[in-house]
């Protein structure tokens, strides 16, 4: 079968797939008022968005995004990240290191309170940074290697003892939520894992929060919502019309979101929401589409530990049978065709990295020197999707009609998100592909190449490779502890092309910029204003959200 007309089936084969999705997913026209399963607010300022997962408030255990956009709204961080990649003064006024890179000294704001009316001090800095090391959980892995010690100098200063150079340190500082050390102590379970600290606060952290945050949380529902309300001592202040109220709301079903949309029911929807979802809500008056970027990229993470995907030629093979053009325009459009392990604008990256296209003679090539080029019917190929993600099933379909024109049987299994993070626990239960975005934590190369590839990161969602190479391993750790940021950013380029032309565990396909319908008529989000002014807004997981910087007009809802 020629070239051209596998390209033809392949299209054609993608029309059906978006015409099932679209016939699934919407259902009929968009719900019109008479319709309404509830009312509006009736002027109560709260912005209500739709979350994959329930949050997990915690902030030695919350990572994933919902959790994330918590974590910055109830919890103060020293730095704050603008999206200019600079780090700005926030509970820290200002800090300084030592020119060996090893001492960080930071001074803190006075006058900062808790939601319980304590005053932040440099001790409670110091405990939420060897809560987290002792935990283990959560954001720990960026400062597990690195930090050394935590020494409070008096209730105003707080100095940082590395094991190593970090280059990067303060940048992960945007990842250390500070805890009231005194309400966590109070609510200490006795029986738990951690000495004479118990449960060190898990079991009620999981419901509460110990934050100085703009918002307090209220309510937490498991598989249900996050509410919080607003903190009116925040020292930080407040724009004037911003939110009074927040709910992350732990439902992604596109035709359940859309009618909520319809209903001004909610404000703000996920990420998740297929193509043609997004287009018949943009449908609805008043709703607009925000597109943005949190560095991240979308990912086929292939089993370098599984056969058939732990042979490189195999693995190259699979990077020449994606249409990464049509995923781009027609699965996510407004994503750009990723270069590698790293956004294009992310510090850092290098823009002559190789990048893979779709060849299915190159493919074949790649097949005949893998080990497994003759026994291909032997060797299935399973791929894992997210049944909450639409968009990520019609990559798997387009694929699968693209390996079966090679001789290669991709079987495609869905989950939920929660059972995906549960496989990919076990080398033995990753499947050979899993389809996963994956943002950055801090704004640099090395936060993505540390989270992808270094071997402290396999077993978790962010690392579905199984890499466990201690030369990598040698080259990412040596390329963090640079403190010149020159040479860091070449040692980083360095380790992009070992990965994409050496090992190549990974099929990267687009830079995905995350889209969200949202209620343009009566909710300003600062985030979504830049992208209608045609400016590129990036920055980290969870920060688009920092809703004292949003307004809501109550008022405008029912006109």
């Amino acid at each position: 079968m020629g070239r051209t007309m596998i390209k033809k089936i392949m299209t054609i084969s993608l029309v059906v797939i978006l015409t099932a999705v679209l016939m699934a997913g919407c259902g009929g026209q968009t719900p019109g008022p008479e319709d309404k399963q509830g009312e509006a607010t009736g002027g109560e300022k709260v912005i209500r968005i739709s979350v994959s997962g329930t949050p997990k408030i915690d902030p030695a255990v919350g990572l994933d995004y919902s959790s994330s956009i918590a974590l910055v709204n109830l919890y103060d961080t020293l730095i704050f990240p603008d999206p200019d990649g600079t780090n700005k003064p926030h509970v820290a006024e200002k800090w300084e290191a030592d020119e060996d890179g090893l001492n960080y000294t930071f001074y803190i704001r006075k006058g900062i309170k808790f939601h319980n009316g304590n005053e932040l001090t440099a001790e409670d800095v110091a405990f939420s940074m060897k809560r987290l090391l002792t935990i283990g959980e959560g954001y720990s892995y960026l400062f597990t290697d690195v930090v050394e010690d935590v020494t409070v100098v008096d209730d105003y200063t707080v100095k940082f003892t590395l094991k190593k150079p970090f280059g990067p340190f303060v940048s992960t500082l945007a990842r250390l939520y500070i805890l009231n050390k005194d309400e966590v102590m109070k609510n200490i379970n006795k029986d738990g894992p951690y000495g004479e600290m118990g449960d060190y606060g898990k079991e009620w952290l999981i419901t509460h929060d110990a934050g100085s945050g703009p918002y307090i949380a209220k309510e937490l529902q498991q598989q249900g919502y996050l509410y919080a309300v607003r903190f009116d001592d925040y020292w930080g202040g407040w724009e004037n019309d911003a939110p009074e109220a927040i709910k992350l709301i732990d439902n992604t079903e596109g035709a359940t979101v859309r009618t909520m949309l319809a209903n001004r029911e909610l404000e703000i929807t996920d990420m998740w929401q297929s193509t043609e979802n997004l287009e018949a809500m943009s449908r609805i008056p008043g709703v607009s589409i925000a597109m943005y970027s949190t560095g991240s990229i979308q990912n086929m993470m292939l089993n370098t530990k599984k056969p058939p995907t732990d042979d490189v030629n195999f693995r190259k093979a699979l990077s020449y049978l994606f249409d990464y053009n049509l995923i781009a325009k027609k699965i996510f459009p407004g994503s750009p065709i990723a270069k590698g392990p790293i956004c294009a604008n992310t510090p850092g990256h290098d823009p002559n990295i190789y990048q893979y296209y779709l060849d299915f003679e190159k493919a074949k090539e790649y097949l005949q020197k893998s080990k497994y080029g003759n026994q291909l019917d032997k060797y299935p190929v399973e791929l894992l999707v997210n049944t909450d993600v639409a968009d990520h099933e019609k990559v798997a379909l387009l694929f699968q009609a693209a390996a079966e024109s090679v001789g290669i049987k991709v079987n495609i299994s869905k989950a939920p998100w929660i059972s995906i993070t549960e496989k990919l626990s076990t080398v033995e239960t990753t499947p050979n592909i899993v389809c996963i975005n994956v943002p950055l934590h801090y704004n640099e190369a090395g936060s993505m190449l540390e989270t992808r590839y270094h071997s402290k990161t396999t077993g978790t969602w962010e690392q579905g490779e199984w890499l466990q190479s201690s030369e990598l391993d040698a080259l990412i750790e040596d390329a963090l502890s640079t403190v010149d940021k020159g040479e860091r950013f070449e040692k980083y380029k360095k380790i992009q092309n070992l990965i994409v032309n050496d090992i190549c565990p990974t099929v990267w396909l687009v830079e995905l910029n995350e889209r969200c319908a949202y209620q343009s008529d009566y909710v300003y989000w600062p985030t979504a204003e830049a992208g209608k002014q045609g400016k590129y807004v990036t920055t980290l997981m969870g920060y688009h959200y920092y809703f004292p910087h949003f307004k809501i007009y109550p008022e405008k809802m029912n006109k």
